[in-house]
Parts: C-alpha cells; structure tokens; sequence
C-alpha cells in the first residue's frame, strides 16, 4: 500500500493557551511522515503546554488540532481515545516504569496491548539488550530511561511526542536515545514533535523552532 508522505500526520490551526497568562497564540504547525520537529524555549515559555494540546491530552483555549486526519478536540471521546492509545506515543523526561518488573516486561506490556512484535533493532540501538532481564529498579537511570523509550517504540505509534527525553542522560547517552528516535521516525513513516532545552539534540531534528514572545519563529529547517 502507497503511504501518503503529503498529508501532515500533526497540524494545528490558531493555537492559543493561557492559564493565568497567555502563553501562546495563533500557532500554526503541521508535520508530515517522516519528518521531526523541535520546539525549544526558556522554561515557562509553554513548550510542554503545546506538546500537550498537539498530543491530544489537554484542549487549546483556540484553534484545532487533527491527528492523523482526525480532528482530536471534535471527534466522540471514544474515537479520540483509540488515536491517543494506537496512533500516538508519549516519552516524557522522568521514566515511569513499573519497578517490580523486568526491563523485557515493562516493553512486552506495551507490545501486547498494541499487539505489536517488538523490534530488535531498537534494543540494539538503545543499548539495553544486557539490562532487560534485570528488574528495573535495579536499573541505572540512564537505563530506565532507554528501557521507557523502548516501550514506547513498541507500540509502533505513528505519532511520536517526546517531553525532554533526554534532559537526565549524559551526551553519549543522549545521542544514543535521539539516534534512535530519529532512525525510527524515518524507518516507520513516522512524525516527531520534540520540545527539549537541548540546542544540540534539537538539531537533529529536521526543523527547529523557538518559542518565544507567545510565538512559534521557524529557526532552522532542512526539508
């Protein structure tokens, strides 16, 4: 089957949020197959807020955000549901694994639930292969870490957002994980929205913009 690389898997249309003040407005973004984006900013700025409503998890004050074709604030909540839990995956800064399990179980739970077969490949890639048989609680942090990403990868979402993934690894860790993530969203057709501090794991990514003074500036783009 022929997979539509025109057809933005993200877009939003006006965006804006606030809470006691406004953190953004009229934000328009839209994110084809294989493609990655990253948002960078102060703290404060609303990065984690826009990845939020882009994902799906917390409704703009403004603007429409379509997931996969699908308009994710309009569509029944149980429509709405289904893309969120099949079409979209979440890596967050902080690893939230269940501690009483293997690493190998933590990915199979997700590889289960989306009947998905896990890949190999991301193992290898993660570095984590030697760990999995451990219980995570015994992990490094640096491992949890991987092993979380990995879970999510599992899934094989076709939307990948990720909250500072690599905010407590060292470099060569976080060259690792963003590798990863990258080869992934290229091999699967997939499309990544990143908000990191990190300038150089930013650039990784095929476009950069900063967010700043309640909007979205394009800084670098290489597609």
């Amino acid at each position: 089957m022929k997979i539509d690389t025109k057809t933005p898997l993200i877009e939003a249309k006006g965006l804006s949020h606030s809470f006691d003040y406004l953190l953004y407005k009229d934000i328009d973004i839209s994110i084809n197959r294989s493609c990655s984006v990253a948002v960078i900013g102060r703290s404060g700025s609303g990065k984690s807020t826009l990845l939020h409503n882009l994902s799906g998890f917390l409704k703009p004050h403004k603007g429409r955000v379509i997931l996969n074709g699908k308009d994710i604030y309009s569509i029944p909540t149980k429509e709405a549901d289904s893309i969120r839990r099949y079409d979209t995956g979440i890596v967050f800064q902080m690893h939230y694994l269940f501690k009483g399990m293997s690493g190998i179980e933590n990915i199979e739970i997700a590889s289960l639930m989306a009947n998905k077969k896990i890949d190999t490949q991301v193992l290898k890639r993660l570095d984590i292969e030697h760990v999995l048989k451990q219980r995570a609680s015994t992990l490094s942090g640096g491992q949890q870490q991987r092993v979380s990403i990995a879970r999510v990868l599992a899934k094989e979402p076709k939307i990948l957002f990720a909250d500072e993934p690599t905010g407590n690894l060292d470099r060569e860790n976080a060259h690792i994980v963003m590798d990863t993530i990258i080869s992934y969203i290229r091999e699967k057709n997939a499309s990544l929205f990143l908000v990191t501090h990190d300038e150089e794991m930013a650039k990784m990514c095929d476009r950069v913009y900063l967010l700043k003074d309640k909007k979205l500036t394009l800084l670098q783009s290489s597609v």
